[in-house]
C-alpha cells in the first residue's frame, strides 16, 4: 500500500449546482492524514483472507473480477472496517475508512472548483463490463487513482441527504446514526461511470455490490485506535 500525505487545511466541499444531497457548497477544515494511492486491490485483500481465513468476496470465481490489479469489490461495510483493523495490526499504523470529508479533500487534490478529480473535462465515453484495474483510470493532481470510473468506496459516515446544511466546519463526521453508509467515487457499472468529485452515494451497510470497494486512510499520529474508526459501530 502506497500512501499519499494530505496536509491539514480548508477546502470547499460539495457542489453549488448539483443534486440536493451535494448542496450547499461549504468550507470545511480537515486535519492531516494519509490516504492510499489506490483502492484496495484483489492482491492486497488476498493477504487479509489468507491471514484471517475470512471469506472470499463474492464474484472472485468470475474471470471478470479475478485480476490481481482490479479493486476488490463485493465487500459490505463491516468487512471493509475489518480489513482496516487487520491492516492496522499488520502495519503498526492506525488505518481506517476515510470520513466523507477526507475522501473529497484528497480526491479534489487542491482543485476545489473542478468537476472531476483531475479537472473539468471528462474522459472519452466508456462502457465497462468489469472493474478496470485501479491504475487504468485518470489520476488526480496528487497521483491518486481510481477516484471515478472504478468503484464506490465505503466511508465512515452515516448518510443523510440534507447533512451539508448543518455540517460541522471542522472534521465533519456525518450524522450520529442512520440506515445507510456513505460511499464516494464513480463506479464501473454506471451507464456513465465518470462521476463528479462531489457525487455522493450510499448503501445499507450489510449489502454487497459488485461495484463497492474500499480505500484506506491512515492517521499521521502515533499508531493507536482512532475514535473515527469505531464511530457508529
Amino acid at each position: 500500500m502506497e500512501l499519499v500525505d494530505i496536509a491539514a487545511g480548508h477546502f470547499w466541499m460539495g457542489s453549488a449546482d448539483g443534486p440536493r444531497s451535494e448542496r450547499p457548497r461549504h468550507r470545511v477544515w480537515v486535519d492531516a492524514f494519509a490516504i492510499a494511492r489506490d483502492p484496495v486491490t484483489n492482491a492486497e485483500y488476498l493477504r487479509f483472507v489468507d491471514a484471517t481465513r475470512a471469506a472470499h468476496p463474492p464474484w472472485w470465481s468470475d474471470p471478470r473480477f479475478d485480476d490481481p490489479g482490479q479493486p476488490v469489490v463485493g465487500l459490505n461495510w463491516a468487512e471493509a472496517v475489518a480489513y482496516c483493523e487487520w491492516l492496522s495490526a499488520d502495519t503498526g499504523r492506525a488505518c481506517r475508512l476515510p470520513s466523507e470529508a477526507e475522501w473529497e479533500k484528497a480526491a479534489r487534490g487542491g482543485l476545489d472548483g473542478a468537476r472531476f478529480p483531475w479537472g473539468d473535462d471528462p474522459p472519452a465515453p466508456a462502457s465497462f463490463d468489469r472493474p478496470p484495474r485501479v491504475a487504468d483510470t485518470p489520476a488526480n493532481a496528487l497521483g491518486l487513482h481510481g477516484l471515478s470510473g472504478v468503484c464506490h468506496e465505503w466511508c465512515l459516515d452515516w448518510h443523510e441527504d440534507d447533512y451539508y446544511a448543518r455540517s460541522a466546519e471542522h472534521n465533519p463526521m456525518g450524522p450520529a446514526a442512520g440506515t445507510r453508509r456513505v460511499s464516494r467515487g464513480g463506479a464501473w457499472r454506471h451507464q456513465d461511470p465518470w462521476s463528479a468529485v462531489a457525487h455522493r452515494s450510499s448503501l445499507p451497510p450489510a449489502l454487497r455490490y459488485s461495484d463497492y470497494g474500499v480505500r484506506v486512510v491512515c492517521d499521521t499520529a502515533s499508531p493507536r485506535a482512532h475514535p473515527r474508526a469505531i464511530a457508529g459501530r
